[in-house]
């Protein structure tokens, strides 16, 4: 049996459509009251970019204030379906970008709405690269997509 490595584009096609097709992420954090997963509303302002709102007076901003580097997974929860996990570094934002992360994340989740009424932080991630796993189709271990480099 012949073994095909995907091509770098058909993993960022990959990225795109599940980031695409889920409103909803686990995001890790760790700070001085230990660890914490919880799960989120999303949405992406390109693949390596994730906008969310987090509750002001809640462990997880309170984590990401004292430890900006976050975890997350973007799945249905089962691991028979392709999965992304990845690391970011986690900006809470204010201002005009606090609008925009607000804008794009009722245009994508509208049912996230409700929360904006609520005493929340708008935050953006910056992924540093994705690990993409699709099991049904050999990607185990999954492969890598690393963050597009910026050149000053």
């Amino acid at each position: 049996m012949t073994t095909v490595e995907p091509t770098t584009t058909a993993v960022a096609d990959l990225v795109r459509n599940t980031l695409s097709t889920h409103k909803s992420l686990f995001l890790a954090t760790s700070g001085s009251d230990g660890s914490w997963v919880g799960g989120v509303y999303f949405a992406e302002s390109d693949p390596f970019t994730l906008n969310l709102v987090l509750e002001r007076r809640g462990r997880t901003l309170a984590a990401i204030q004292e430890n900006p580097v976050v975890s997350l997974v973007v799945s249905t929860g089962s691991p028979m379906q392709p999965f992304l996990q990845a690391q970011a570094l986690a900006e809470i934002v204010a201002g005009e970008q606090d609008t925009r992360v607000r804008e794009q994340l009722v245009a994508k989740v509208p049912e996230a709405a409700p929360f904006l009424d609520a005493p929340v932080a708008a935050v953006r991630l910056s992924v540093r690269g994705w690990r993409a796993t699709d099991i049904a189709n050999g990607w185990l271990p999954g492969r890598d997509l690393p963050a597009p480099r910026v050149v000053n």
